[in-house]
């Protein structure tokens, strides 16, 4: 009885995920627009199509579509299953938007922050391979690393990673922390990274330190002038409101 009981369920489970998957397509399709959908994919130089749909829009599409299937979110197995299955099998851009809208929504409100979940963010960080994606999903590790602040050594890890993604997200995925920010770990993610040439990276370092600048203006005055060896762009980004 019990192994009958788990088929249903199991089979519950992917009818739902699966009805879930086909609305979400179906929504967004009915909402693109082909001609913005060019000059989308040019601006992101996305190789992946997309349906001309706005951030905003999707956001609200993700988030309405979930909610209409709460079981999907419940347990962390069928919630990272589901956000795999919508990224890994994305056919449009939107789709992978899509994901991590439902990521920062009321529904992801237990799931989202969890230490297992950092496994799932690397994964998308790592085959995101763009900033549009990279920035939303990092958004998503400093949602683990406020509750888990032992994941420092994680972003550690993540600052001299080969994937210039991955140290990209190391280095803003304390954006907003405001007086909650680990200093040392900001200090320490930026210096091993400060020589590198990549324009994202140095733009990430700028837009760390600016952002931190809000709460903290003198420590990030004194970390400017103590790291002569910043960029120019990474200095001009940090000290732009100050």
């Amino acid at each position: 009885m019990s192994e009958m009981n788990a088929a249903v369920t199991s089979s519950v489970s992917d009818d739902e995920r699966g009805a879930f998957l086909a609305e979400l397509r179906a929504a967004l399709a009915a909402a693109g627009d082909p001609q913005r959908a060019v000059q989308q994919r040019q601006y992101l130089k996305s190789e992946m199509p997309m349906y001309g749909v706005g951030v905003p829009e999707t956001r609200k599409i993700a988030q309405t579509t979930a909610k209409a299937h709460p079981a999907l979110w419940q347990d962390a197995s069928s919630w990272e299953g589901t956000l795999r299955e919508l990224w890994d099998q994305a056919g449009y851009r939107e789709e992978r938007f899509a994901a991590l809208a439902v990521i920062r929504s009321r529904l992801s409100a237990v799931q989202a922050s969890r230490v297992e979940s950092l496994g799932l963010y690397e994964h998308l960080l790592r085959s995101g391979q763009w900033w549009d994606l990279v920035d939303e999903t990092s958004h998503a590790v400093g949602l683990v690393l406020l509750e888990h602040p032992e994941q420092a050594s994680a972003m550690r890890l993540w600052a001299r990673d080969a994937d210039l993604w991955v140290r990209r997200s190391s280095i803003i995925c304390q954006l907003q922390h405001k007086e909650r920010t680990n200093l040392e770990l900001l200090t320490e993610v930026i210096e091993v990274n400060q020589d590198d040439g990549e324009f994202f990276i140095r733009k990430a370092i700028g837009w760390a330190l600016r952002d931190y600048a809000r709460t903290g203006p003198n420590w990030v005055r004194n970390f400017v002038e103590t790291h002569p060896g910043l960029s120019p762009l990474s200095r001009r980004e940090a000290l732009k409101h100050l």
